[in-house]
């Protein structure tokens, strides 16, 4: 007898087929498609940066690298800030740099301790500029509680930059006896995030001057360090792995953990926290929240059992009081993301495809 297949069952497994295929990157150039977190990005680190630097510690591809010195355990990171424009509501590149960052180590389980700067400044750029952006760094890093000890300045022609990009690296030592990443996820965890999605990118966007959109928005740009140490002093052993949602959003980083531990992850639409200053914003530009970058926000899963602990401990610290449980991971779909919406239906969260919002880090 002839077992007969779903229409869904058959998308699934089509699904399942492509992402199984070797990773190849199809353009002949970069575009900025390749820096906006989502497949292309995926595709582009899989195939020419993994392929040629293959190691355990990157093959994790967590935030940030955990490494063993002089028996301790350390963490390592690393991103570079390229935001249009350098000031904004809220923030600018300089703070961005830093509490990016942080938050990449933080993520990790580390208690941050150490950043590099590096900057690359065209030709023209304003000093008073320069100085006001050393001065939020400094600030961001004082708040923090990191200390930057080293750093590096190239100046290029006039035209060939824009104005100021930035490059932080950070160091964070691991305090507590934690083992953080996506392969501890299993079903049955918790699905949570750490406040409202999505100001960052919106932000950012309205900033631009591009589109006739008026709104009293600020990006939500912080250092995370707190509400995550909270949250691991309150569930010890409860927590399976923490994402900073950057670029892709929300929406990329739960692919990437439901790829990386074959699981799937369910959401609920209306348990998402998004302001309906952002929700108004992202209608009219065609945009879902889900999609849309943070930089003060992150999300954890966690052991179920202990969800309501969890939230408890993020919502007592100010950076988390708009923590919310949002979904649950489960066996099926493995490697997928699905989102029951408020119409009542259900449908594919895939990752990023395209860049919707350009240099929003």
């Amino acid at each position: 007898m002839t077992e007969t297949v779903s229409a869904e069952q058959q998308v699934l497994e089509r699904i399942e087929r492509a992402r199984r295929r070797k990773a190849r990157v199809k353009e002949e150039r970069v575009t900025l498609a390749h820096g906006a977190g989502g497949k292309a990005s995926q595709t582009l680190i899989d195939a020419v940066f993994v392929d040629a630097f293959r190691n355990p510690e990157l093959e994790a591809m967590e935030d940030g690298a955990t490494l063993t010195l002089n028996g301790g355990r350390t963490v390592f990171t690393t991103d570079s800030y390229v935001v249009s424009p350098i000031f904004f509501p809220g923030g600018d590149i300089g703070d961005l740099a830093v509490n990016g960052t942080v938050n990449d180590l933080s993520v990790c389980g580390a208690r941050p301790m150490y950043l590099s700067a590096g900057f690359v400044l065209e030709e023209g750029f304003p000093v008073a500029d320069l100085q006001r952006v050393v001065a939020s760094m400094a600030a961001a890093a004082s708040r923090a509680g990191v200390t930057i000890v080293t750093g590096d300045t190239k100046v290029v022609e006039r035209g060939k930059a824009d104005g100021c990009y930035v490059n932080t690296a950070g160091i964070g030592v691991l305090d507590r006896d934690v083992t953080l990443g996506a392969a501890a996820v299993r079903p049955g965890d918790a699905v949570l995030v750490s406040g409202p999605i999505g100001e960052h990118g919106v932000t950012i966007m309205l900033a631009r001057g591009e589109l006739d959109i008026e709104a009293d928005l600020v990006s939500d740009t912080a250092p995370l360090h707190e509400p995550i140490a909270a949250l691991l002093d309150a569930v010890p052993g409860g927590v399976r792995v923490m994402r900073d949602a950057t670029r892709g959003g929300v929406a990329t980083v739960l692919n990437e953990i439901a790829q990386a531990a074959r699981v799937g992850i369910a959401l609920d639409e209306a348990a998402v926290p998004v302001r309906p200053m952002v929700n108004g914003a992202c209608e009219l530009l065609g945009i879902d929240p889900l999609y849309v970058a943070c930089e003060g926000r992150f999300v954890a899963v966690v052991d179920g059992d202990q969800a309501d602990a969890a939230l408890e401990a993020l919502r007592g610290h100010p950076l988390g009081e708009g923590a919310a449980l949002v979904g649950h991971v489960r066996e099926e779909p493995p490697g997928l993301v699905l989102l029951k919406t408020t119409f009542g239906g259900t449908r594919i969260v895939d990752m990023l495809v395209g860049d919707p919002l350009p240099r929003i880090c």
